[in-house]
């Protein structure tokens, strides 16, 4: 019996050695993130500011003389011309006023004649001392009343001449008009606050927008370091964005940018024209001005998706070193142009930034890499280092 106990003790503990070697714990899985290199090109900075449309020219339309408006001429919402009839006054009483100066005017120019006569023939026998010198002054002093009253007359005359002529108001200039604030029948008065309507020119227009006045500080530093070189007449070129965010077609020229800052938004107002021929553009709609700042000859750019931020707000991109580890890096991002961002500290070109799979991996983790395609049109994704198997 004893020679048998043996051979089942030591098929039990081997039997238990052989359930052990399973258990042991396997490997670390070392993970995989998608890389892509940080370039660095010449690009243009340009810069996205928010502004109102307004009209190039902009006419309230007032009456100059007091009335009853007797028709309206014109088409509200139409295009009119300058100098178009717009409104037609009820010109009867200026007309009796300009024909009673004409009457004066008559009157004083008939009373000139006889009494420059009469000065003319006094003076011949003031030599002779048939006439005495004070009725020669008289005589003289009635002559220049005379002629004095033809020219009060004579202005009488041109000032009811202007009344008159103020009782068909005409378009001050060229462009659209808008609706009729009066209507036929009603009675207006001279220079009134409430306008009878507004003609506006579209084509050309403004663009007014703001800039921070901080932007500018900042721009301006930018280019006296050399970082940024103007854009030299291509730098007053502007594009558009309407309201719907879609382009408009037509390129705009920056105007001029005001010497005042607003104290209580600190910001400048930019001035810009658009063509406006399809009158696309309406005064007062909500636009984004595309301007050009200048070209950075060498701009880093790294991708957007491989710059997030930490908890205090900084911007940090995870950088697989030549070691195949993860580096966290803070860096300064300046703007974003199109999906990548440009990078003014904390990155080299050159440098392989994780854009994929950030959060499976830490600072110190050892990695292994694959290339992310980034050009123009290629989506983002990681290209896997051998093909997969169909199905799976």
């Amino acid at each position: 019996m004893k020679r048998f106990v043996f051979p089942v003790v030591l098929l039990a503990i081997t039997a238990a050695c052989g359930k052990g070697s399973p258990g042991a714990a396997p490997p670390p899985r070392v993970p995989e993130v998608g890389v892509a290199a940080v370039r660095s090109g010449k690009v243009t900075l340009t810069t996205e500011l928010p502004g109102r449309t307004a009209a190039y020219l902009m006419a309230d339309v007032r009456p100059q003389v007091n009335g009853i408006i007797q028709r309206r001429t014109f088409a509200e919402g139409a295009d009119v011309k300058a100098g178009a009839l717009l409104y037609q006054i009820d010109p009867a009483p200026y007309q009796a006023a300009y024909d009673q100066a004409v009457a004066a005017l008559a009157v004083a120019e008939s009373a000139v004649p006889a009494l420059r006569s009469r000065v003319e023939r006094m003076k011949e026998v003031l030599a002779i001392n048939a006439v005495g010198q004070q009725d020669y002054d008289d005589a003289v002093a009635a002559l220049e009343k005379a002629e004095a009253n033809v020219l009060a007359a004579k202005a009488a005359v041109a000032a009811a001449r202007v009344n008159l002529d103020y009782t068909p108001v005409k378009s001050p200039i060229s462009g659209r008009i808008g609706r009729s604030n009066v209507t036929v029948g009603a009675l207006v008065t001279a220079y009134q606050p409430t306008p009878l309507a507004v003609v506006q020119q579209l084509d050309p227009i403004y663009v007014d927008v703001t800039q921070a006045s901080a932007d500018i500080l900042r721009l301006t530093r930018t280019i006296q370091s050399g970082q940024l070189k103007p854009g030299g007449a291509q730098e007053r070129k502007v594009r558009l964005l309407l309201e719907d965010g879609t382009p408009y077609p037509e390129e705009g020229t920056l105007q001029f940018r005001d010497v005042t800052v607003d104290p209580t938004t600190g910001s400048v107002i930019m001035r810009m024209v658009f063509p406006n021929p399809r009158r696309m553009l309406l005064p007062g709609m909500y636009v984004r001005a595309i301007v050009e700042e200048g070209v950075n000859e060498q701009a880093i750019l790294v991708p957007q998706q491989g710059v997030t931020r930490n908890a205090k707000g900084e911007a940090i991109a995870l950088v697989v070193n030549g070691a195949g580890r993860v580096e966290q890096r803070i860096i300064e991002v300046d703007r974003a142009i199109g999906s990548e961002w440009v990078v003014t500290s904390g990155l080299a070109p050159g440098d392989r930034v994780i854009v994929e799979g950030q959060d499976q991996v830490r600072d110190g983790v050892q990695v292994r890499t694959a290339e992310v395609p980034l050009g123009p049109g290629a989506a983002p994704g990681v290209v896997p280092a051998s093909a997969a198997p169909a199905g799976k």
